[in-house]
């Protein structure tokens, strides 16, 4: 970018022998020393500029970038006006980098393209005809094989261009004039969004329903000074060309609009396809905004390669002009919506459109705007437009009705001008002389056709006269009246709305707004696992396995050397295995990855990190949904969810706080209306199970107090139903009178009833 900058000219010897001469600069030049820092600082800031002005960011009022602006008048001086012919592409870039944009043909070609590709302008501004590229990816064809022609949206964008509504501005070359801005009665910046990349700053504002926005403006019309929040009843989200489904946090959505700052998830539209005999396939119908389709089917097959999808078995590429990407399942069982989350998770099916309204205001000056900011630059200039155009029209009227005086001065006085004509040598200086007639009143009386001198045509003359006289006054008291401006400019956005009303093909809303299901992490593990019954068996060394089936005896389990059995429970090989250590810590490990039964099993100590201190106090198959009571030693706890208790690492979650000698020692189901607990000095107490808190994590409350030892058991059960144990013979024993021990949470309780085991536990 600095090739052509001369910085420092430096004396080079030239040797011939052992004589030396120094070679001058060329052109006999003296020499001029240069500061490198401060020519780069120059140099450099001046191209920044250039970058930001005329290249990267688009102007807030008509949207455009320069190169945009310029193919679109240089179509309208072309007269490639909506229902004109198309002419080659080729005649619109050579006219447009031969007068406005002396760059290369390929980038404006490239820009013209894409002003006319429906997959990435929600209202193109160009009508092409021929190979404008597709949603592939592929190249348009090259621009002598294609025409254009520009659509009703870049009309209304350029309408009013002849009226003075703006400014212009000479050419690179200083041969011609090219518009500074378009008067834009289409709010383009917004609408058809914008992308781009300058030195220090960017640009990213995506697609969004113009229908919408037009409403979003009226409103601001009515109340000026409305914040962003009170837009998005009219403007929810973006709107892209390629439909899809906004699944953003309407909280984040508003936060983007406000600050002009932000992103939007976006993802595919899909839906189910059964293909007969329990089994189905997922079709994609719609692809998130900006994504090649065929570098979305190239990722998802290179993941079914590296076998990183194991839920997807194939995916087909069947589109025709419509886009229908068909994915098939690796078996009936697996839940489509697990499985598009799976695909959202790892391909562009979900992408994220970013949110930054970094724009020229005034054409100026760079500024991130909020989005009623933006609309308000955009009515701000609607309004420069109107009064530009109305003082252009006043003037033509004055222009009109100065020439009508003229005439009708003629007609009352036709045969004294017919006079003044024939016979005066200075015709024109005698007929301002004798009426009082202006330079252009009289200049006009002479150019006049004697045609014109009937009867009828003084008539004409009078409406006209009167009728302009009329529209002068209307003008006159809009130009100096802001409200009545205001009432016009939305008269005009209704006239808009009109085209791009939701009841319109071009109108209706294409994305459109969902909440993204809920699926558990747990899911995309049964996905994968053929779901089968299964006995979980736990020794009393920690060592674990999972037999086959539901094993009803386990008597027979053999174990190693002096071991014994310690729990053993029914699950499922989709289900999770919840381990409760006496440290206060819970683990999770998956049924399916447990080892079978053939052997002795693997400790589970293996598995995830236990201190080496702490020992396991209970092993179960976690159901979601329920909740537990967890308790330490000293008799403290507090009710659980058991859903916050899965653990994602091998360190476990720490669940129940307890500090040494104290201990965890039980975690047991929350199932009733009653807790019931026993401590080591064999006393009983009863109290409602909503005396205990839930919590997440923590120490808990004081369950029972003890003046020696600690807690031995607790069980939670119904009242009505009455407190069952079993004793050391099997023998289920089950008391409903239990108003004695029944007491409040914290107290020390009683002796338990006759009957009740000696080692103090419920079971």
């Amino acid at each position: 970018m600095l090739r052509a900058v001369p910085l420092v000219w430096r004396q080079r010897a030239r040797y011939s022998g052992a004589m030396a001469t120094k070679t001058l600069p060329p052109g006999g030049g003296a020499i001029e020393p240069v500061d490198l820092k401060a020519a780069l600082e120059e140099r450099y800031l001046a191209y920044a500029l250039s970058t930001i002005m005329h290249r990267a960011l688009p102007d807030a009022r008509d949207g455009l970038k320069p190169v945009h602006r310029r193919i679109l008048h240089a179509m309208r001086q072309l007269k490639l006006d909506p229902g004109q012919g198309f002419k080659k592409c080729a005649r619109v870039v050579g006219d447009v980098i031969g007068k406005y944009h002396p760059h290369g043909d390929q980038s404006v070609y490239d820009a013209l393209v894409r002003l006319a590709q429906e997959f990435a302008q929600r209202y193109p501004l160009v009508d092409g005809q021929g190979n404008f590229g597709n949603v592939d990816g592929d190249n348009a064809a090259a621009m002598r094989y294609t025409e254009a022609r520009m659509t009703e949206t870049a009309r209304l964008l350029l309408d009013g261009l002849e009226d003075d509504a703006v400014d212009f501005r000479p050419t690179y070359d200083g041969s011609e004039e090219e518009p500074v801005v378009l008067p834009a009665a289409f709010p383009n910046l917004l609408a058809n969004g914008s992308q781009g990349i300058a030195v220090g700053m960017a640009t990213s504002i995506p697609p969004h329903n113009a229908s919408e926005l037009l409403d979003a403006a009226l409103y601001l019309i009515d109340k000026p000074n409305a914040p962003a929040s009170d837009l998005l009843q009219f403007v929810p989200g973006p709107d892209f060309p390629t439909g899809g489904i906004l699944v953003e946090d309407p909280i984040g959505t508003a936060e983007a609009y406000a600050t002009g700052r932000g992103a939007f998830r976006v993802r595919a539209r899909w839906e189910r396809e059964d293909t007969g005999r329990g089994t189905y396939v997922v079709v994609v119908t719609e692809i998130p905004y900006g994504v090649p389709k065929s570098r979305l089917v190239e990722k998802i097959a290179e993941l079914l390669t590296d076998k990183k999808l194991p839920l997807l078995a194939d995916v087909r590429d069947e589109s025709a002009e419509d886009i229908r990407l068909v994915l098939e399942p690796r078996n009936g069982k697996v839940d489509p919506d697990v499985l598009m989350e799976s695909l959202f998770k790892l391909t562009e099916l979900e992408s994220r459109v970013s949110l930054n309204m970094n724009v020229l205001v005034r054409g100026q000056v760079p500024k991130v705007l909020s989005l009623a900011d933006a609309l308000r630059e955009w009515l701000d200039h609607r309004r420069d437009v109107l009064l530009r155009r109305s003082r252009h029209r006043l003037g033509e009227i004055a222009h009109r009705l100065e020439v009508l005086g003229g005439y009708l001065v003629a007609y009352l006085n036709l045969d004294e001008v017919i006079r003044i004509i024939r016979e005066e040598d200075e015709p024109k200086a005698e007929l301002m002389r004798t009426f009082e007639l202006t330079d252009l009143q009289a200049e006009s009386i002479l150019n006049m056709r004697l045609r014109s001198l009937r009867r009828l045509e003084e008539m004409e003359l009078r409406k006209e006269h009167d009728k302009l006289s009329k529209e002068q006054d209307q003008l006159n008291k809009l130009v100096a009246s802001e409200s009545a401006q205001w009432k016009a400019i939305g008269k005009e956005i209704r006239e808009t709305q009109k085209l791009y009303g939701p009841d319109t093909a071009i109108g209706r809303r294409r994305t459109s707004f969902a909440v993204p299901p809920e699926v558990h992490e747990s899911a995309f593990t049964e996905a994968l696992v053929e779901r089968e019954p299964v006995t979980i068996v736990v020794s009393a060394k920690g060592w674990i396995r999972a037999l086959k089936g539901h094993v009803a005896d386990v008597t027979g389990v053999q174990f190693k050397g002096d071991d014994t059995l310690a729990h053993a429970f029914f699950a499922e090989t989709t289900s999770k295995v919840m381990v409760f250590a006496s440290n206060g810590r819970f683990f999770t490990l998956e049924a399916s990855k447990l080892p079978g039964g053939r052997g002795h099993g693997e400790p589970m100590r293996l598995m995830f990190e236990l201190e080496q201190e702490a020992e396991i106090v209970s092993v179960f198959a976690h159901q979601p949904g329920r909740k537990m009571i967890v308790a330490s030693k000293e008799g403290r706890g507090f009710v659980v969810a058991e859903d916050d208790c899965i653990a994602n690492t091998r360190k476990g979650k720490q669940v129940l706080g307890v500090d040494l000698p104290d201990v965890a020692v039980l975690a047991t189901p929350a199932d009733g209306d009653t807790v019931a607990v026993i401590g080591d000095n064999r006393k009983l107490l009863l109290f409602p199970l909503n005396q205990v808190p839930e919590m997440t994590r923590g120490r808990g409350v004081r369950l029972q107090r003890y003046k020696e030892g600690g807690l031995s058991d607790l069980k939670v059960f119904v009242r009505d139903e009455g407190l069952t144990w079993e004793d050391s013979s099997g023998r289920t024993w089950t008391v409903t009178e239990l108003l004695d021990w029944q007491g409040e949470r914290a107290s020390s309780g009683r002796l338990p009833p006759k009957g009740f085991p000696r080692n103090n536990k419920f079971a």
